[in-house]
């Protein structure tokens, strides 16, 4: 749904996320976050809205 959290490294991840290859500090990762996800609604939202 390309939708973003951020989550410690050390921990096993819950099911049905998947890494999107950022690690760093915690401001760090916000801010790739900020940068990325500059649309809030969930893929499948955005294709139906869309028309797809």
């Amino acid at each position: 749904e390309e939708q973003y959290s951020i989550w410690p490294a050390d921990r096993e991840l819950p099911a049905g996320w998947k890494e999107a290859g950022k690690q760093g500090r915690k401001a760090e990762c916000l801010e790739w976050v900020k940068e990325v996800w500059t649309d809030m609604r969930p893929l499948s939202l955005r294709r139906e809205m869309d028309g797809e």
